[in-house]
C-alpha cells in the first residue's frame, strides 16, 4: 500500500517529519494572522475562547462529556498489541496515546468547524511512528478526480500551495457544512464583553470610593483674606488622614469653619446588569449545547438536569462520536496493516450515563413490572 511504502535508499533520515508540522514551522515567532479563505475567523475563535471564558469551559466540557473508547480488533489475538498502541502511540512533542490525539482533535473539530492531522510514518522501517494535530488554516481541501476523493493543499513557507506527498496519511473531518459551534458568538460576546467593561468602569468611578472637600469662607469673619492658605491646610491634614489608614492607624480629622465633604459618585446607582448578561449568557449556552449549570450558571436554586436534557445532550455526544469514529478506525487499521495483521478494528465508545442512578434503576423496575403484567395478561389470553 502506499500508506506504508518505503522510500529510496537516497533517503537522508529514517524519521519523516509531519507535512503539516513543516508547513507550520515558518510562523514560529510571526503573528500575522492565518492565510485561509476567511482570514481573521480563526484568529477570531481563538480570541473568542480566550476573552469568554464560558464558551472555553463549554467546548472543555463537551470534550469531556464524549467519553472514552477503546478500539476492538477482529482477530482475538491481536488485541493486546492493539491496546499497547493506543495507549502508548506518541502525538506531536508532548502528548501520548490515541486519546489524547482525538481530544486535541474534536477540540479543532468545534472551534474552527474542521480538524485535520496526519499519521507519520517512520520511513526506514514502515511503520506508524506517531500522529500529529495540524493546523487547519494551512491546509485547503479540493475535490479530486471523483466527487469523493479528495485533494490536500497545503502551504509552504513561501505561501504558494503545494500538494500533499501523501494524502493518504492526513485524516480530516468536518461539521455539517464545515461550520465551528462558535459560529454566530462573536456579535453576541461583544456585546457581554462591553457590559464586563462598563461595569469594570464605574467600580472604578464609584466603587473606589474618593472625596470631595469643600471648604466656605465666611465673609463677615474675614476669612476670605486668609482663604488660600487654609484651603492648603485642609488638604494637607485631609491627605494625612487618609494616609494613616496605609499604616492601620486611625487619625479624625478637624476643621474650624464650614467645611462639606462628600463622597464623590454616592448619589449615583450603579446599573442593574443581570438581565442583560443573563440573556446574552442564555443565547450562548444554547449554541453550545450544554445545560448552564454545568457551566457554574445556577439561575434557580434546584436546578438539575432532567431527563429530556440528558437526552438532547446524548444525542449531541453521539453526533460527535459519528464523526470521530471513522478516524480512529482508520488510525487502527492503518496499526494493523504496518504490522502485517490481517485484521480489522472497531471502536467501542464508552455508555454516556448522564441520569441519576436511583432513576435509572426506577425505570429498569418499572420496565420488569410491565413486562412481567404484559406476559401475565397474554397468559390469561391463550
Amino acid at each position: 500500500m502506499k500508506l506504508f511504502r518505503r522510500k529510496t535508499a537516497s533517503s537522508k533520515a529514517c524519521r519523516s517529519e509531519p507535512e503539516l508540522a513543516a508547513a507550520e514551522r515558518y510562523r514560529e515567532g510571526s503573528f500575522s494572522l492565518p492565510l485561509t479563505v476567511e482570514p481573521f475567523e480563526k484568529e477570531l475563535y481563538d480570541r473568542l475562547r480566550l476573552a469568554v471564558p464560558v464558551i472555553d469551559a463549554a467546548i472543555m466540557k463537551i470534550i469531556r462529556l464524549t467519553g472514552g473508547f477503546r478500539l476492538i480488533c477482529s482477530d482475538e489475538r491481536f488485541q493486546e498489541r492493539l491496546d499497547y498502541f493506543t495507549e502508548n502511540i506518541p502525538v506531536g512533542l508532548t502528548g501520548k496515546s490515541l486519546s489524547v490525539f482525538v481530544d486535541n482533535y474534536l477540540d479543532s473539530l468545534l472551534t474552527y468547524g474542521s480538524a485535520v492531522g496526519e499519521i507519520v510514518i517512520n520511513s526506514r522501517e514502515g511503520r506508524i511512528e506517531g500522529l500529529y494535530n495540524g493546523d487547519t488554516s494551512k491546509i485547503e481541501v479540493k475535490a479530486g478526480t471523483s466527487p469523493f476523493s479528495r485533494q490536500y493543499l497545503i502551504r509552504s513557507s513561501d505561501g504558494s500551495n503545494v500538494r500533499a506527498a501523501h494524502p493518504e496519511r492526513i485524516l480530516y473531518s468536518a461539521l455539517t457544512g464545515g461550520r465551528s459551534l462558535l459560529r454566530g458568538l462573536p456579535a453576541l460576546s461583544g456585546i457581554l464583553m462591553r457590559i464586563y467593561e462598563c461595569i469594570g468602569q464605574n467600580f472604578d468611578r464609584a466603587g473606589n470610593v474618593r472625596y470631595a472637600v469643600t471648604y466656605k469662607p465666611s465673609e463677615n469673619s474675614g476669612e476670605i483674606a486668609f482663604s488660600k492658605e487654609r484651603a492648603m491646610q485642609i488638604a494637607r491634614e485631609w491627605a494625612d488622614g487618609m494616609n494613616s489608614a496605609k499604616y492601620g492607624h486611625v487619625k479624625d480629622f478637624v476643621a474650624v469653619g464650614d467645611v462639606d465633604i462628600k463622597v464623590i459618585g454616592a448619589e449615583n446607582q450603579l446599573f442593574d446588569t443581570n438581565v442583560p448578561v443573563r440573556q446574552l449568557l442564555e443565547q450562548i449556552t444554547a449554541k453550545l449545547s450544554i445545560p448552564p449549570f454545568l457551566l457554574g450558571l445556577n439561575w434557580t436554586s434546584t436546578e438539575r438536569m432532567s431527563s429530556q436534557q440528558a437526552d438532547i445532550l446524548t444525542s449531541e455526544l453521539e453526533y460527535y462520536r459519528r464523526i470521530l469514529t471513522p478516524v480512529i478506525t482508520d488510525i487502527g487499521n492503518a496499526y494493523l496493516c504496518s504490522e502485517g495483521i490481517e485484521a480489522v478494528c472497531r471502536a467501542e465508545w464508552d455508555n454516556i450515563n448522564l441520569q441519576d442512578e436511583s432513576a435509572l434503576a426506577e425505570a429498569r423496575l418499572k420496565n420488569a413490572q410491565a413486562r412481567e403484567i404484559e406476559l401475565r395478561l397474554e397468559k390469561e389470553n391463550n
